[in-house]
């Protein structure tokens, strides 16, 4: 099949044929068709990197009404990288045509996206959060809105979005289609399709959360002391490497890529604790290949759609099954082959098994490279580079007598081993004392204390939990979406590690692990929300027997001096999803 043959109107076949694209994807195939004839709701399941984007994005340039200045198209995304992608893909799409297309994110100037959004515009791209500002402030209406595509929807709701989604598709007409795509259907995407969807095609390219084909996944079991190392030699092992390594959280993703920086290896990091202007150069650094190794957190690294991707490397397993597929799928894109690469302790082979039966796959054990190997596969690679090196005659000509009367005396041989222990000493003098890193699962604790991978998919303790007090509440605007978002994005953690919210007038509460509480105190306070800066204290904390600190629930003072209530037993406000929104 090709792109002629999908209906799509002539200026967008011609912007298709400079672009270079020959032949759909599958879910291209199965999608565009349906969505350029029909007007009807629609779920495209499919793995990272196999053209959602053109899927949804060419039917929709196709069918929005050039002449109308308003926005008919509207699509939602969960990151700036991924709004700013989507929009640029999209305006490639339209190139020949006069549909525009305006990106809305954070981060930026908003009175710059207002005066462009009056300018006149068939087509938004948004991220949830700046979209409910621009429409809280009256500068976009959302009442034409014709189409909805739901971009990313489990990693949208991962993040925390799902009250800003349903304020947003509240304040859309009933008529609208909504097109909804992911790469996997927890359940709680599957309740967007409940209750915003009518009767919606569902197209599934291979079965649901299954992952790329072209990718192998393999794992390999390491003591946690030995966690570093190991990705060390997976890197050295991989000379031509051009990866993503995930870590956990914001600390150890800065310390993973310092490691890795001092000790001469191309890397850099990405996490939330860099500026936008940051964030934009190391992305763009990464996209130029001017960095080789990019050491990222799952929220950093959401929306990043490089083709060249050659290996994902898990320094840790993420909490959630489902981000696995998101790590994975950004390597072999656009038909390409991949390796995805696991760092486990030795309790932690059941996660394998659950990734395995989650996404339809089949993990091989593989064996951290010993130094032989390393030094084997560096130093050919060292020969390779001189031998297609290309010499420049009149550049060196004046000085090769120099050189060669210093290397008089010496044998060709002896000229060969000088040049390659320059370059290769540094392999040979770090590796001559390393040992086997492999280790056995369910060999227990390392030698010298626990071992600290602990398994964190077991049962929370709700006597380990500290209760936070934030400085914001309903009347500046915070929902407990918008909470969440706060201390997720700021902490580099996931939602589901934020227990209870009770979101009250004037200031607002929240539960998390004790563990969490340094990190959540020092993170989160400073940050800003819709304006308002961010206060957080521990009002109190239970560990063990309940002991409690800073008062617990009774009363206490606010930042001011002044008596307040310590809050009652408040809802976490969750919406009526029993009724249809059409």
């Amino acid at each position: 099949m090709t792109f002629e043959e999908l209906g799509l109107k002539s200026e967008v076949l011609k912007s298709l044929k400079e672009l270079g694209f020959e032949t759909p994807t599958p879910i291209q195939q199965e999608a565009i068709p349906h969505l350029l004839k029909e007007e009807s709701d629609f779920v495209g399941l499919a793995q990272t990197g196999t053209g959602k984007t053109a899927a949804f994005g060419l039917p929709l340039v196709s069918k929005v009404e050039e002449g109308r200045k308003i926005p008919q198209g509207l699509v939602i995304c969960p990151t700036r990288e991924l709004c700013l992608q989507i929009s640029k893909d999209l305006q490639n799409y339209s190139k020949h045509t006069k549909v525009k297309v305006v990106a809305v994110y954070g981060g930026t100037d908003i009175k710059r996206q207002i005066t462009d959004i009056k300018k006149g515009v068939q087509i938004i791209v948004a991220t949830p959060g700046r979209l409910v500002d621009l429409t809280k402030r009256k500068a976009l209406s959302l009442q034409e809105i014709e189409w909805v595509v739901l971009d990313e929807a489990d990693e949208m709701l991962n993040m925390g979005f799902k009250e800003d989604i349903d304020t947003i598709l509240d304040k859309t007409p009933q008529w609208k289609n909504v097109w909804l795509f992911s790469a996997t259907m927890p359940k709680e995407v599957a309740s967007i399709a409940e209750n915003y969807m009518e009767n919606p095609l569902e197209v599934s390219i291979g079965h649901k959360n299954q992952t790329n084909e072209n990718i192998d996944h393999v794992y390999f079991t390491v003591k946690e002391r030995d966690r570093y190392s190991a990705l060390k030699r997976l890197i050295d092992y991989n000379p031509e490497i051009y990866g993503l390594v995930f870590c956990r959280t914001r600390r150890e993703t800065a310390d993973v890529a310092d490691k890795l920086g001092k000790e001469g290896y191309n890397s850099a990091p990405l996490h939330g604790d860099l500026s936008q202007a940051q964030r934009d150069a190391v992305m763009k650094r990464f996209r130029t290949k001017g960095i080789q190794i990019l050491v990222a957190t799952d929220v950093a690294a959401r929306g990043i759609d490089v083709d060249d991707i050659t290996h994902v490397i898990n320094y840790n397993l993420p909490d959630e099954i489902e981000n696995y597929t998101h790590r994975s799928g950004r390597t072999a894109r656009a038909g390409k082959h991949g390796e995805s690469l696991v760092l486990i302790n030795t309790r932690e082979g059941h996660k394998i098994k659950a990734i395995e039966r989650k996404i339809r796959t089949t993990f091989t054990q593989g064996n951290i490279p010993g130094p032989k190997e390393i030094c084997e596969i560096q130093l050919m690679k060292l020969v390779d580079k001189v031998i297609t090196t290309e010499v420049k005659e009149n550049d060196i000509a004046e000085f090769l007598p120099l050189v060669m009367q210093e290397f008089d005396g010496f044998t060709k041989e002896e000229v060969v081993k000088k040049f390659v222990s320059a370059e290769f000493n540094r392999f040979i003098e770090y590796y001559e004392r390393a040992g086997d890193l492999n280790a056995k699962a369910g060999e227990g604790r390392d030698r010298g204390g626990r071992d600290k991978g602990r398994d964190r998919g077991g049962r929370r303790d709700d006597l380990n939990k500290t209760r936070f007090f934030v400085n914001l509440g309903k009347r500046d605007g915070l929902n407990p979406g918008g909470l969440l978002r706060v201390v997720c994005d700021n902490a580099g953690l996931r939602s589901d590690k934020v227990g209870r919210i009770d979101i009250l007038a004037s200031f607002s509460f929240f539960e998390a692990d004790n563990e969490l509480a340094d990190t959540i105190v020092q993170k989160v306070n400073g940050a800003e929300y819709e304006g308002h800066r961010v206060k957080v204290e521990v009002t109190k904390k239970r560990e063990g027997g309940g002991k409690r600190r800073s008062g617990g629930g009774g009363r206490r003072r606010d930042h001011g001096g002044n008596r307040r209530s310590g809050g009652g037993q408040g809802h976490r406000g969750r919406r009526d999803s029993s009724r249809k929104r059409r």
